[in-house]
């Protein structure tokens, strides 16, 4: 007998007991990866190509590798030199038909019992047939509906009925610290189940989506597949990874489903995407800048540039404006107003809320349809008389009427030349100084005026105008 001591196999016993009790709180994935797998494709995509023909034309290879290491996803199957197969070596005919080679991985989901699945876009883009395989080994031809690229999402429908299918869950429900679980094909290893928690919400990382933020292991090859709340519903699709190594490292992203879904319902019945766009460049509102306009806080979305002809020179945005509302939606940093102005229909009308020298105010337009952005224009610049620097730093002229054409203002300085705290906030000559604090700068006169007027030792905020964007730049008279 050991009396009132404890062995040391009771002590193991009771560790391991312990042990035992805090893994029994930990999830179980099996019943959700059990129920929910059969919804999951792996889709691979080829490419029709002439017998003789090596790899890609036009150096595109490279171009997939690069998509490789941006994406890290649906990675393409490395093609191999093709046999010349005409007689006698000679090269083959190009009127000989093409051979179907594969191109790439992927993964995917369905979404209606009908066939419909969701992948991402740069998984099937460009290829010529797709091939969806459900976990029953049953193969399918796809038939690619739509394609969007700006949201990585893309819809193909394969014949079939009473097909198993993903619900449809509300990211807008998730909380940071659950868990999650994605499903897919990395390395084009079919139903791969690997689980993980939401890391962060609203990642800004792309134009007009907030990702969600996991650390669930995802691979090339999941691309496209599910990531799946414990309920059992779809609530991203896995779409790009951080990596410097070219593998996965502790962050992956996903596109949050109901901003798919929205994308998804345009693509199944038009083919496309419909954005709105309103013709303006933004920045962020700093805190100092929001300072010293007046701004209780820094929020909104700057605006550093206005399209001409645009919807928004037509309502009567200016450069130097800050969009604080949209529709009555608060803007709180200038990613949120693309998404805003992306869903909302062309021909719309909106009023968005704008501070402007130092008071809010209203501006009305009418939303436009989504083009590529036009070429900007270059301004020609003349040189001018160096005047005496001024307690900024900054030697200023008068625009000539044909800049102030070119440029689009009815007034503002031109930057000869830069010293001191000026220097230090980053002007440089060539500059179009528009604005300083809330008083617009007419001409050098003006702008004399104004800065003969600042209190010493006190910040500066000036709007200036270089190439086609303008932007608020923050200066600090005592160097701080």
């Amino acid at each position: 007998m050991l009396g009132g001591l404890v062995s040391p196999i009771g002590m193991q016993t009771a560790a391991y007991a312990q042990a035992a009790n805090g893994v029994a709180g930990l999830p179980d994935f099996a019943d959700l990866a059990e129920k929910t797998g059969p919804a999951v494709v792996n889709i691979r995509t080829t490419e029709r190509v002439k017998p003789g023909q090596n790899g890609l034309p036009g150096g595109a290879e490279d171009e997939e590798m690069q998509e490789f290491f941006r994406r890290f996803f649906g990675v393409p199957v490395p093609r191999q030199q093709q046999p010349d197969r005409s007689p006698r070596g000679r090269r083959s005919n190009p009127q000989q038909q093409e051979e179907e080679v594969p191109r790439g991985v992927g993964s995917g989901f369905i979404i209606s019992a009908d066939g419909f699945v969701l992948t991402n876009a740069h998984v099937v883009d460009g290829a010529d047939e797709v091939y969806v395989t459900l976990t029953d080994k049953r193969e399918f031809k796809a038939k690619i509906i739509g394609v969007d690229k700006r949201t990585d999402v893309a819809v193909v429908r394969i014949d079939g009925n009473n097909l198993p299918r993903l619900a449809i869950g509300d990211p807008n429900k998730l909380r940071v610290g659950e868990w999650v679980i994605a499903i897919g094909s990395p390395f084009g290893l079919e139903n791969t189940v690997t689980a993980g928690i939401i890391s962060a919400k609203a990642r800004d990382t792309g134009e007009y989506l907030p990702l969600i933020q996991t650390d669930v292991a995802v691979n090339p090859g999941n691309s496209g597949g599910p990531l799946i709340n414990m309920r059992g519903e779809v609530i991203g699709i896995n779409s790009q990874i951080y990596s410097r190594s070219g593998g996965y490292m502790g962050i992956s992203f996903a596109v949050p489903i109901d901003e798919a879904v929205r994308v998804a319902d345009q693509l199944r019945t038009t083919g496309h995407v419909t954005r709105g766009r309103i013709g303006v460049q933004i920045g962020e509102v700093t805190k100092e800048v929001a300072e010293s306009l007046g701004m209780a806080r820094a929020q909104g979305a700057l605006v550093q540039r206005v399209e001409q002809g645009g919807p928004a020179e037509k309502g009567g945005l200016e450069a130097g404006d800050i969009i604080l509302k949209f529709n009555g939606a608060n803007i709180e940093k200038s990613s949120d107003l693309p998404r805003m102005v992306g869903a909302t229909k062309p021909g719309t009308r909106a009023t968005l809320s704008v501070w402007r020298k130092g008071a809010a105010r209203d501006v009305t337009l009418t939303i436009a349809e989504l083009e590529p952005e036009k070429v900007a224009k270059k301004t020609e610049k003349k040189p001018k008389a160096e005047q005496p620097a001024n307690s900024l730093g900054l030697a200023v002229s008068d625009l000539t009427e044909a800049q102030k054409r070119d440029l689009r203002v009815d007034g503002g300085v031109s930057v000869d030349s830069v010293d001191g705290a000026a220097a230090r906030a980053g002007l440089r000559p060539g500059d179009i100084i528009l604005r300083l604090n809330n008083n617009d700068v007419k001409d050098a006169k003006t702008f004399a005026m104004l800065v003969g007027k600042i209190e010493p030792k006190k910040n500066v905020v000036v709007l200036v105008r270089r190439g086609e964007a303008s932007q608020f730049v923050l200066i600090r008279p005592n160097g701080n």
